[in-house]
């Protein structure tokens, strides 16, 4: 027996978040029945599963996928204003996948896609604080003042944010080349940061979710996880 929200999510519908709150807006039936409720307890080889009218199959086999996103592409797998999709970029992938959190259509850089439910519940959970470090080319040089300050916390909308790390990478003429490593994962967090300090980005790059790294990974090039990989992700949020 297996929780109807997690076995969705193996068979690839959507996140298991997103999976239960299909079921809490009533759209998951079970044997003809309209189920409402989180806990419900299914057997995936007799029961008849149905999401929006449409009879779900098997599980999907599991796929882990490390992407090398361009800029000019959104993280959804829809896009009302018809805009390339990171998924364009999966050539050969027959599973539907989703992105494990999100990158700005201006950003580029490393980004997971998978159809494993837990896994991308676990990874964008606030409580496993994993580090993601970006590489930003800023306007002017910040000075050691306002680094200091991305390690206390700063002030944006939404509140305060949890301790940074941040160095001076390089210079890049007249502006500053930064590597930053957050914890959490707020929208454009990285990018309000920096305005906060007066140093709008310019550019921005991820180049590393926990032990993830993009090396020898080219621009728009996707890989799969190794197994090794698989087992250290599902390790970190156990």
């Amino acid at each position: 027996m297996e929780r109807l929200q997690k076995y969705l999510a193996h068979a690839g519908i959507a996140s298991r978040r997103f999976c239960e709150e299909l079921i809490s807006q009533g759209k998951v039936k079970v044997n003809g029945k309209t189920v409402t409720e989180m806990g419900v307890k299914i057997d995936p080889e007799s029961d008849r599963i149905e999401v929006r009218g449409k009879l779900i199959g098997k599980p999907e086999e599991k796929v882990y996928i490390l992407l090398n996103k361009p800029k000019g592409y959104v993280t959804t797998v829809r896009d009302p204003q018809g805009r390339p999709k990171v998924t364009d970029l999966l050539t050969g992938v027959e599973q539907r996948v989703y992105p494990v959190g999100r990158l700005d259509f201006d950003t580029e850089g490393l980004l997971i896609l998978t159809n494993d439910g837990d896994i991308t519940y676990g990874l964008t959970h606030p409580k496993h604080e994993l580090g993601k470090t970006y590489v930003a080319t800023v306007k002017g040089v910040p000075d050691k003042d306002k680094l200091k300050r991305f390690g206390k916390g700063l002030r944006l909308a939404d509140g305060v944010t949890a301790p940074a790390k941040v160095r001076l990478l390089n210079k890049k003429g007249s502006n500053g080349v930064l590597e930053i490593t957050i914890y959490e994962g707020r929208n454009r967090q990285i990018r309000r940061m920096c305005e906060t300090i007066g140093h709008p980005v310019l550019e921005l790059k991820r180049v590393s979710v926990d032990f993830l790294r993009l090396e020898g990974l080219e621009k728009g090039k996707f890989r799969y996880l190794n197994q090794e990989e698989i087992s250290k992700l599902k390790n970190l949020i156990e």
